[in-house]
């Protein structure tokens, strides 16, 4: 039976693996759409929705499942609590390469001229934070966990410099405003984005030393 427990626990394990996997390029299609400028790239993110969602619902029943029937203890406990918190995170994510891919179809609509604003830097500084947190919770590796939430500082401060460079942009070309509403939103959604990758390296520390970093910097 605890064999049986352990092949369903990593079943478990690896869906949550390929969810991030397809959470993933979802972010990076969205932010393809924004700086290509391509509708068709776009939408198809907002119609991948769909399967994050359906994801996220199948996990959270297999972990409710395992809760119900196993009555895990010790890192299995963890194993699964942390599971069903990343599983919740991820799908957020998604939520938010909508939002992102939504701003890249406006955008596309608009005619203005682009302002001279590196969104592309801070996209960087947001993927490279999601594929490091799902590489930590894949091998337990703690280190790179601390090493993602201290990268968060940077995302803060560059969407922070982001956002007031649009604002001067917009005072100076009130023609700039509609195209500088929407960077501001795709930026605080990349923002988000790092946030809830910190939240899954916090996650990881907490599955594989039992241990609750949430709320402190290193």
């Amino acid at each position: 039976m605890k064999e049986h427990f352990g092949e369903q626990l990593e079943r478990v394990r690896r869906e949550l693996i390929v969810m991030g996997g397809e959470v993933e390029k979802q972010i990076r299609a969205a932010v393809n759409a924004v700086t290509d400028g391509s509708t068709e790239l776009a939408r198809n993110v907002i119609a991948r929705d769909g399967d994050i969602d359906e994801m996220e619902n199948h996990i959270e029943e297999a972990v409710i499942s395992l809760f119900a029937l196993q009555q895990p203890v010790a890192v299995d406990l963890r194993l699964l609590i942390g599971v069903l918190k990343i599983n919740n995170d991820l799908e957020r994510i998604g939520d938010h390469a909508v939002n992102i891919a939504e701003g890249a179809e406006r955008l596309a609509a608009l005619r203005t001229a682009k302002p001279n604003v590196d969104v592309h830097h801070m996209s960087e500084i947001a993927m490279s934070m999601l594929t490091d947190a799902l590489g930590s919770f894949i091998n337990r590796d703690a280190a790179l966990a601390r090493e993602v939430i201290r990268r968060d500082d940077t995302l803060d401060a560059r969407n922070e410099s982001l956002i007031r460079e649009l604002l001067t942009y917009m005072a100076e070309t009130p023609s700039m405003i509609s195209r500088g509403l929407e960077l501001i939103s795709i930026s605080k959604n990349l923002e988000r984005v790092g946030d809830l990758a910190t939240n899954i390296a916090e996650d990881t520390i907490f599955i594989a030393e039992a241990t609750q970093v949430k709320h402190h910097r290193f």
